[in-house]
């Protein structure tokens, strides 16, 4: 496969492969499934922040050459400038191609952006403390737990936790320079 930013051109893809995850998972808190305009909203609002948005591309004998499996972005944790240096991943994959590598991949690209854009945290928001394949797939790239609200959300019936998880990048909480600042901001 082959990771590459997202362009308009994927927002059908985009579009499908959330709603399968709002109308048939956890993971993410959101009930209905935003259409294509609203999704080309979101792409162009990560994208113009200068944050990434990324795709898994199937490449030729990996099914349907070109074809999106997966996207995953980050966006600043919160608007408030204090935290300016820590990022929250999302990660989306097709569900006939969950436990391939392809989240894995994604994740893995978006820690190496946001290290290289002078981000010092990522954070993981997973919807749903029995979410065991996005917690592992963050704790297999040295996220770890960093705590978990109980009973956060109400989604299909049933309570739903959240589960905040973390990684350092680069220096982390180390190192911040003469000025007390590690990048403009």
């Amino acid at each position: 496969m082959q990771i590459r930013d997202a362009t308009p051109a994927d927002v059908p893809a985009l579009t499908a492969i959330y709603a399968h995850h709002v109308l048939h998972g956890a993971g993410t808190f959101e009930e209905v499934p935003p259409d294509a305009a609203e999704m080309a909203e979101r792409l162009a609002r990560i994208l113009g922040r200068g944050w990434a948005w990324l795709v898994a591309e199937a490449q030729p004998g990996e099914g349907v050459a070109g074809e999106v499996l997966g996207f995953a972005y980050f966006g600043q944790f919160r608007d408030r400038s204090a935290y300016r240096y820590t990022a929250e991943d999302a990660i989306y994959v097709r569900d006939d191609v969950r436990g391939q590598g392809v989240g894995k991949a994604l994740v893995q690209a978006l820690l190496d952006r946001a290290e290289a854009q002078g981000f010092r945290q990522m954070l993981a928001v997973i919807g749903d403390s029995d979410n065991v394949g996005s917690i592992g797939l963050h704790v297999s790239l040295g996220f770890r737990r960093a705590g978990v609200l109980k009973a956060a959300g109400l989604k299909f019936g049933r309570w739903v936790d959240v589960v905040f998880m973390q990684r350092s990048l680069g220096e982390g909480e180390r190192d911040l320079g003469a000025d007390g600042d590690t990048r403009a901001g």
